[in-house]
């Protein structure tokens, strides 16, 4: 396994923590981004370039309206961080889970290639079928999105004082 790969799986893994462990909104929703940003360095890694790049573009426009659904909702002044300490009981929590499932797993034998699972290595055909056949279709799911951050937004506008 390449160094590029176990930095991304890292990365997924600690995104993941930083949503489960942070009972702040504002931080969890930065924890799902930065988990989807290195989840498609994996894909990038693994060769499906074009899918990562479409599900990176999907999940920001989710978690823009996720990020606005969770801060037009919270209504604390001061936000529970990452360095408090119940947050860091959490994630050492999780650690010890991590590393008692990663030495349980360790004797089982995994042995699977990546490769026998791809069927179109070089994916540069997906492109050019985005912007012939798919163009129309990303610009109705764009209205989709901002229409949905504008109705979120206007739904929790009166919650607010």
């Amino acid at each position: 396994m390449s160094y590029v790969m176990f930095f991304g799986l890292v990365g997924v893994v600690l995104g993941l923590m930083g949503v489960a462990s942070n009972p702040s909104p504002y931080y969890a929703a930065f924890g799902l981004v930065v988990a989807a940003g290195f989840g498609c360095l994996v894909l990038v890694w693994v060769g499906v370039v074009f899918l990562s790049l479409i599900l990176f573009l999907i999940y920001l426009g989710g978690m823009l309206v996720v990020f606005a659904y969770s801060t037009a909702m919270a209504s604390e002044s001061y936000p529970v961080a990452w360095g408090d300490w119940t947050v860091v009981s959490y994630v050492v929590g999780y650690l010890v889970v991590l590393m008692v499932g990663s030495l349980v797993v360790e004797g089982v034998d995994m042995n699977c290639s990546i490769g026998e699972f791809l069927l179109v290595y070089n994916d540069w055909g997906g492109v050019s079928m985005l912007y012939s056949v798919g163009g129309m279709m990303l610009l109705v799911l764009g209205w989709v999105l901002l229409l949905t951050l504008f109705i979120v937004l206007e739904v929790t506008r009166g919650w607010l004082l």
